[in-house]
């Protein structure tokens, strides 16, 4: 039984004849999987589901020749017209824009540091400021989820000052703010502190410093941003990050927590990885 074999002709065009076209190409993993189709002639007795012929395997060790002879690459299959998927570099996520870890990042590694920053340990009174619930995602390039990496924030307290010797603005501390967070992602990737909303101070839009650590991939330090901040517009910081779409990524909306309605709750997800 006659059947007509369907295959890439970049090669000998003319030898396989007016019969043959493009197939459908799919990428995998960069390297190219050439799938055959046959069909039989109407009327011609074979049945869908039966083995092909003599004939059939003959046009089919044909086409392998032709293609390996060819040498068909990526390249060229591209400039015949076929339209090739992503391959895995694009698909990878673009990684959390790092940014400057600044002057004031905590001096005293002993220092309280669990992950409430609105509540010091030996006082009754809690920080000043907006209480939000502060969580989001570690995740690689390929999107899992990375667990036991070590999350850090910090940031000033609600009168724009830091917890830090070298902050000497004339402005009050707020001693029932702790000023540093850490803790560690779950097995989802997961991670949660309690702290305040940022404020602006001179100079800087309102923003948390963050700093991602652990085995297996290179350390990230970044800082988020508040939705909305009119003084997002002014910061040379952020806007050294001159793509806009990565500048999006480190910018989240606060929003009132659903349960306390003195509260806000944002999330910020963070991508390890290329981009970085």
């Amino acid at each position: 039984m006659e059947g007509f074999c369907f295959a890439v002709f970049l090669y000998d065009a003319e030898k396989l004849g007016r019969n043959f076209i493009l197939p459908r190409i799919v990428g995998v993993e960069g390297s190219v999987l050439l799938r055959m189709r046959f069909r039989a002639v109407a009327g011609r007795g074979r049945q869908p589901g039966n083995d092909m012929d003599e004939s059939d395997s003959r046009c089919r060790r044909h086409w392998i020749r032709s293609v390996l002879a060819a040498g068909l690459s990526l390249t060229a299959l591209r400039a015949a017209g076929a339209v090739l998927p992503a391959t895995r570099a694009a698909t990878e996520l673009p990684g959390t824009p790092p940014q400057s870890r600044g002057p004031f990042y905590p001096y005293d590694p002993q220092l309280e540091a669990d992950a409430d920053l609105v509540r010091v340990a030996g006082r009754d009174v809690l920080a000043r400021g907006t209480i939000t619930h502060l969580s989001g995602m570690v995740r690689d390039s390929r999107g899992r989820p990375v667990p036991d990496a070590q999350v850090e924030i910090w940031q000033c307290d609600a009168n724009g000052r830091y917890h830090h010797p070298r902050d000497r603005r004339n402005a009050p501390l707020d001693e029932n703010f702790q000023g540093h967070g850490r803790t560690r992602t779950d097995a989802a990737g997961r991670y949660r502190f309690r702290t305040i909303r940022p404020v602006a101070y001179p100079g800087r839009a309102p923003h948390i410093h963050f700093a991602i650590t652990g085995r297996g991939f290179e350390p990230l330090i970044t800082q988020m941003y508040v939705q909305g901040a009119p003084e997002n517009a002014r910061d040379g910081l952020l806007n050294g990050i001159r793509n806009p779409a990565r500048r999006a990524n480190l910018i989240v909306p606060f929003e009132p927590h659903p349960d306390l309605p003195e509260e806000q709750t944002a999330r910020f997800d963070v991508v390890l990885g290329t981009g970085s």
